[in-house]
């Protein structure tokens, strides 16, 4: 570990955090991102970095006038390259305190959170803490991927999403670490362009630090809007899940194997099915596509189930959202993991925030 890992311990509340958010095409939740931020209440210093990469909107205009007001809170720096990871390490590099809070433009942060963060910090000698992503929508779509986001069967139920006990984590929501460590670990992977905070948490892991899950972190989430931004984005996260698969297959949950698995089984389907319409000999026993077909309708029938029983969903559109939502999002996910698995992910990115939802 670190030799500067008990000072910085001992002065975290004393010496100020820095905050560090990526920050491309989002001129539509910047400014609600940027005064949650402005608005936290912490002793000590602290600063917002925005690492803006080349957007195709007026986002650039935007940062400029907020960190004109923000007094000297707002420092603005360049990711030319655009992918995440990059940004953050842009932005982490330019940061002057020992804390750095990841921040995301499509989010809201309580007035709580920094403090929370710092103290769960200090309580538990975690490297890293995170929370609970509440994913909030407000038109129809976006209001069908929040519920996909905040529920088990949407995302498989990794605790950030769906909630449970605070303890040790595999990874981290966002995150709020040590610099120190960050430092000693080599900062984020500009290579994993989709996944990067889990790759990043497993080294950090891998280190011997403690990275800690704290359910009392909440953060509102602003998802994707259309069904073209969903599936471009979850591709892309999919295709580098299975880059990371590939990389180490020890490291890598059963949960992330389910919907790869729902594409072979339609896959499976698919073929079975042409190749009884083409034999005589199969023509007459629907058995063979019963069977073959058996995954993808009892996946189905789920999704038929969860969306009656939705709670949330008030109305019939968005009852029909949630059905167009939820094979989306596993399909374009299991599509891609299969594609980093068997052919890596290479330079797959998430095209969804160039491509306004």
């Amino acid at each position: 570990m670190s030799p500067g890992w008990a000072r910085t311990r001992e002065n975290t509340l004393q010496t100020g955090l820095s905050f560090v958010m990526p920050v491309l095409n989002e001129s539509r939740y910047l400014t609600e991102a940027v005064t949650s931020i402005l608005q936290q209440e912490v002793d000590g210093e602290s600063e917002l970095i925005l690492a803006l990469g080349p957007s195709t909107d007026d986002t650039d205009e935007v940062a400029q006038r907020l960190s004109d007001a923000a007094d000297g809170r707002i420092r603005l720096v360049r990711n030319p390259r655009a992918n995440i990871p990059a940004g953050l390490n842009a932005a982490i590099g330019a940061a002057k305190y020992p804390v750095i809070v990841r921040v995301d433009a499509h989010c809201e942060i309580p007035t709580d959170y920094a403090a929370r963060a710092l103290a769960t910090l200090e309580r538990t000698g975690a490297a890293n803490v995170g929370g609970i992503m509440v994913a909030t929508g407000t038109a129809v779509v976006q209001r069908a991927v929040a519920r996909a986001y905040n529920s088990k069967l949407g995302l498989g139920g990794p605790s950030f999403h769906s909630g449970g006990e605070e303890g040790p984590s595999e990874s981290a929501y966002l995150g709020v670490f040590l610099r120190d460590v960050l430092d000693e670990v080599g900062m984020y992977d500009e290579s994993v362009l989709r996944g990067e905070d889990w790759e990043l948490n497993l080294r950090i892991r891998s280190a011997g630090y403690l990275v800690w899950f704290d359910p009392e972190l909440k953060v509102i989430y602003r998802p994707r809007a259309s069904l073209g931004a969903v599936a471009r984005q979850f591709f892309a996260t999919g295709a580098w899940r299975g880059e990371l698969a590939r990389r180490d297959p020890r490291a890598t949950s059963l949960r992330y194997f389910a919907p790869p698995a729902l594409v072979a089984a339609v896959l499976a389907g698919i073929v079975v099915s042409s190749i009884a319409a083409l034999s005589p000999g199969l023509a007459g026993k629907p058995w063979w596509l019963a069977a073959a077909w058996s995954p993808a309708l009892v996946y189905l029938m789920t999704i038929l189930v969860a969306t009656a029983r939705d709670s949330e969903a008030h109305s019939l559109a968005d009852r029909i959202a949630t059905l167009a939502v939820l094979p989306t999002m596993h399909v374009a996910w299991g599509t891609g993991f299969w594609k980093g698995l068997l052919r890596g992910a290479r330079r797959t990115n998430d095209r969804s925030r160039v491509l306004r939802p």
